[in-house]
């Protein structure tokens, strides 16, 4: 005890004239731009500058999706393995800062020979065991701060791997929505491809009843049944998405296809936002999307990692002592006799070929100023997604209301046309043109219906929610419910 004791006195004597070499991390400057208002939020009613919201997907108030989404961030394969790399990380850390302990051993060493005549006294045996046991302890002196560079590196990339795994939360919850709503979508899409057949069913009816009373041509009924056909030939195409859209929500969840809760598909109409949504501006988005946060604490460690690298130009200290006994015999080693021990100082230093040093700092300065450009890439990234998320999802909102505009009206038309048509005042081809018409539209509604669903989910996916107040990662599958 004596001896850790002295050790450790010296290590505070020294300590107290240690100085960190290497650079002091500094947080980045982002341009003020950066952290102004959204130019897609500045004249809009479809979005508000109110804080975004974090769990995003309850704005649709759908109890199904908000479960589904739960599964998949206790249970996605992806969420998993970004945990898994933070316990790596976490691991990385202690043993970083373990080197800010004393470093104990205990030594043993048996072997049985003879020594020479000239080293023994006549008479006694030259034969027998020889046994060495003892205990040593080392304390690194950290005088220029590489214990504690390292330490700060490892800090930093903890702290990445954590907003690392935040990022995959993000891309997960939105992922999910995405496909439940891809699926519903799909669903409300089939639901208008049916009823379009329907009609044009009618429409077939009509026209073979026309043609058998002698008031249409046989080219008008197989005309009607050609558009009746291709628009019955899109049906299957919009179940193939459906089923894929569930395929992608199983397997987002943790589960094979056929243990997907039998309600997450039972969604027949896109769930709909009734308010504008809440987007907040540049400087809440950079706070909180995690893969800015996560490039910013790399570049804290890749500058810790200089001073890591610098402190290898100096000389390294280590206080080190051993306490041991040597016997001719294990009932000798515990006998009370003579110890051996020793008290000192070990000093190591790459002098005077310093270049290999040197060139370490050189590429620890270059990581640095790697991690600095792609900080400052992530960040233009996040606002290029969000500012790209805020137009599409405006502008399909606006084509949306032309597209309304244009399904009234061929609806319209496609009833003008059918009385007419039946009174005798326009021809055949131009009724079948006008249903022709009304059924794109229908068509195209629905489908930008759909746009707008995915515009929204890349719009709060693009605003990096989602993370927070994440479930606990389980390690086995989701119970089927």
């Amino acid at each position: 005890m004596r001896l850790i004791h002295t050790l450790l006195a010296a290590t505070a004597l020294i300590g107290t004239t240690a100085q960190a070499v290497g650079p002091d991390y500094k947080a980045p400057i982002v341009s003020p731009g950066a952290e102004a208002p959204f130019l897609g939020a500045t004249s809009s009613t479809t979005v508000t500058a109110n804080p975004a919201a974090e769990q995003w997907w309850r704005l649709y108030d759908d109890p199904i999706l908000d479960r589904l989404i739960a599964d998949a961030l206790a249970a996605n394969t992806d969420v998993r393995v970004a945990v898994a790399r933070i316990e790596k990380a976490r691991a990385a850390l202690r043993g970083a800062a373990n080197g800010r302990l004393p470093q104990t051993g205990i030594d043993a060493s048996a072997n049985y020979g003879q020594v020479s005549a000239i080293q023994t006294i006549p008479g006694v045996d030259r034969e027998s065991w020889r046994i060495d046991a003892g205990l040593s302890v080392s304390y690194e002196v950290d005088l220029f701060g590489r214990v504690g560079r390292g330490v700060e590196a490892a800090k930093g990339d903890l702290a990445a791997a954590a907003f690392d795994a935040d990022a995959v939360r993000v891309a997960v919850a939105a992922d999910t929505a995405r496909a439940y709503l891809d699926a519903a979508s799909a669903a409300e899409r089939i639901a208008v491809a049916e009823r379009i057949v329907k009609l044009l069913d009618d429409s077939t009816r009509i026209t073979n009843g026309r043609f058998e009373a002698g008031r249409a041509t046989r080219l008008d009924v197989i005309r009607v049944q050609a558009l009746r056909d291709q628009r019955k030939a899109d049906i299957p195409a919009l179940l193939a998405e459906r089923e894929n859209a569930l395929f992608r929500l199983a397997t987002l969840t943790g589960r094979a296809p056929r243990d997907l809760p039998s309600d997450a598909g039972t969604r027949t109409t896109i769930p709909r936002l009734t308010s504008p949504v809440p987007v907040g501006d540049g400087h809440d988005l950079l706070a909180r999307r995690p893969d800015v946060r996560a490039a910013e604490r790399r570049l804290a460690a890749d500058t810790a990692r200089i001073g890591v690298a610098t402190a290898d130009l100096y000389p390294r200290i280590s206080l080190g002592g051993g306490i041991g006994q040597t016997s001719t015999g294990l009932g000798n080693l515990f006998g009370g006799g003579p110890l051996n021990w020793f008290l000192g100082p070990l000093i190591s230093w790459a002098f005077p070929n310093q270049e290999p040093v040197r060139a370490r700092i050189a590429a620890s300065k270059a990581d640095a100023k790697a991690s600095l450009a792609s900080f400052d890439g992530t960040v233009l990234t996040a606002l290029r997604e969000t500012e790209t998320a805020l137009s599409a999802y405006q502008r399909e909102l606006q084509r949306r209301d032309a597209l309304q505009a244009a399904r009234d009206e061929s609806a319209a038309a496609a009833r003008i046309s059918a009385a007419r048509q039946r009174e005798g005042q326009i021809d055949y081809l131009s009724s079948l043109d006008a249903q022709r018409t009304f059924a794109d539209s229908e068509a195209a509604l629905a489908a930008s219906d759909a746009r707008i669903a995915t515009a929204q989910i890349a719009l709060f996916r693009a605003l990096g929610g989602g993370w927070q107040q994440a479930p606990a990662v389980v390690d086995t599958k989701v119970a089927s419910k």
